[in-house]
């Protein structure tokens, strides 16, 4: 499935190297003040061309073709287009008949019988500035009900200064190698109450967003894998008059937000992509040897955080657009 939420539908199109990529927001309600300059900041934050990123020169430049007219949101949907410019799909010539370790190259050919093997088609990591475009919107229409949302990386192949980030990612890139590393992301301002029990569970629409994500191999809420290590005493969140007095379940209790700051943490694999001589078979199954050039990230932790961002902030939005059409108390919170 390329389409996203139940209730604020996001629905993304596009290959890496083909003539652009967008998104279709369905279910944005109407009257959001909206512009590409709500957009625009979140893209270039995960756009290519940084000093740690692939040197790929796109501008990520957003295009609002539809659903805002004057300013504000009308309720109708909204086409996010993002044109693809510096494209080099010659770089790719050489691994049209191998799988590359670690890439999506072999389950695409189970699944279709056939692949784009130009980048990776729609597997690729260039797909994610489309839902980093509909994030945005997402983004908006939480603001106006005071939610806010902000990552970063916490940790670089098991380093968690981040004045060593750097140095470990150039290393990695002087081996011809790549790192993983860990994200954080946080939500602050959601009212208790948004999600439901069981199959429906906020945390589980969260871990299934995040795991969408297609370098992310581990999610943990609050305090996550953590919590296993710990007694109940310990890992309860205490209360008194004022509130909670803890926060390990990470704002979510049962399924549902309590109001406090929702917490996610995603492990990030290393790029697959790297220059190191890897084992591999081509689409005879003969045996081959590939080392990967073109034009890739050494680490892709930094980059896919405004993408988890992005992610969260649509299971949110779809969470109070739920409260609103069944007539929860969280409806309120949308101001409207």
């Amino acid at each position: 499935m390329n389409t996203f939420g139940r209730f604020f539908r996001v629905t993304t199109f596009g290959e890496s190297h083909g003539p652009a990529i967008g998104a279709v927001v369905d279910g944005c309600p109407s009257g959001v003040p909206l512009s590409v300059a709500d957009i625009q900041p979140l893209l270039d934050r995960r756009k290519p061309g940084g000093p740690l990123s692939s040197p790929r020169a796109e501008a990520d430049e957003v295009e609002i073709l539809s659903g805002v007219f004057e300013g504000l949101t009308t309720g109708t949907p909204i086409a996010l287009l993002i044109r693809n410019r510096d494209v080099r799909s010659g770089d790719y010539d050489a691994l049209r008949d191998i799988f590359r370790p670690g890439h999506a190259d072999y389950s695409y050919l189970m699944k279709y019988g056939r692949r784009d093997h130009r980048g990776g088609g729609r597997s690729s990591g260039r797909e994610t500035a489309a839902r980093v475009a509909a994030g945005a919107v997402a983004m908006a229409v939480l603001g106006g009900a005071g939610i806010s949302i902000a990552g970063s990386v916490r940790e670089v192949h098991g380093v968690s200064d981040p004045e060593r980030f750097e140095d470990e990612v150039r290393a990695a890139q002087a081996r011809g190698d790549s790192v993983g590393g860990i994200a954080e992301v946080r939500a602050a301002g959601v009212p208790a109450g948004l999600g439901s029990p069981v199959f429906d569970k906020l945390d589980a629409a969260i871990a299934g967003a995040m795991m969408g994500i297609g370098a992310v191999k581990g999610v943990e809420i609050g305090e996550g894998f953590g919590a296993a290590r710990l007694s109940g005493s310990e890992n309860n969140d205490e209360m008194d008059a004022a509130g909670f007095l803890s926060n390990h379940a990470g704002g979510i209790l049962g399924g549902i937000s309590t109001g406090q700051e929702i917490v996610v943490r995603l492990a990030v694999k290393p790029t697959p992509s790297i220059a190191l001589p890897q084992r591999t078979v081509d689409v005879r199954g003969e045996e081959r040897e590939i080392s990967i050039g073109g034009r890739h990230d050494p680490c892709i932790a930094f980059r896919l955080v405004p993408v988890a961002e992005a992610m969260l902030a649509l299971v949110l939005v779809d969470a109070l657009l739920e409260g609103r059409a069944y007539g929860r108390s969280v409806a309120g919170q949308m101001g409207r």
